[in-house]
């Protein structure tokens, strides 16, 4: 669904406008760039709107979300599988 924006959520200004450019983002002082993204931003408060393909785009590009292989357990008590004991009857 494609957003029609016509006032600023934040500020109510009328001036909000549909751009298409660079955006960069930072994520653990990781700095990236989403290039020809189309978002709406506001001149008076400088809110950015986001559509849901543009926020696809940013996740796809963010480092927050690399895949990366699973961290090996450690644990410092060791793992035994106890055998289980009879109890005498009586």
């Amino acid at each position: 669904m494609k957003l029609d924006i016509a006032q600023c959520p934040t500020c109510g200004s009328e001036q909000i406008k549909q751009v298409c450019r660079d955006w960069t983002g930072a994520y653990r002082g990781q700095t990236y760039v989403v290039p020809a993204l189309t978002f709406y931003e506001c001149p008076g408060c400088g809110e950015r709107v986001f559509e849901r393909e543009a926020l696809g785009q940013i996740q796809a590009a963010s480092p927050a979300f690399v895949k990366r292989p699973p961290k090996a357990r450690t644990s410092t008590t060791a793992r035994t599988h106890a055998t289980p004991r009879v109890m005498p009857a009586g």
